[in-house]
């Protein structure tokens, strides 16, 4: 499968990564901010998961190769500018490693300057990793 239109509209930065929002297919919700490569990007769209280049490791690795949590790519969105990608996914567990369906668990209340854990914890990290 050939991905070379979506490459040539597309804008990596200096650092050769694009950043991708990963969104749940089912509520549109953001479970995650991701940076890829074109080499991530390629293996994404060649297997249908979603695969990132962990740049705390300094390696292309699969959403999910350690809790087995993957994520099915569904649809896939550059923006009008091509700086950035949106991916609907199909979530299998949770999208973050802290164990939370999202990374974007913690609301934060203005009023207060304060936070609150703002869904369910969906497994225990410990266990996981």
């Amino acid at each position: 499968m050939s991905n070379e239109n979506l490459m040539k509209t597309l804008v990596f930065n200096d650092q050769g990564m694009i950043p991708c929002i990963i969104a749940n297919v089912e509520d549109n919700r953001a479970l995650t901010l991701c940076y890829m490569t074109r080499e991530a990007l390629a293996k994404t769209l060649e297997t249908g998961k979603v695969h990132v280049f962990r740049r705390s490791k300094g390696r292309l690795m699969l959403k999910g190769e350690t809790s087995g949590h993957i994520q099915e790519v569904k649809r896939v969105f550059p923006d009008c500018e091509g700086k950035s990608l949106l991916m609907l996914i199909k979530q299998h567990v949770a999208g973050c490693h802290q164990g939370y369906m999202s990374c974007y668990f913690n609301e934060y209340d203005p009023k207060s300057d304060s936070f609150k854990v703002a869904e369910e914890r969906v497994f225990d990290p410990e266990k996981v990793y």
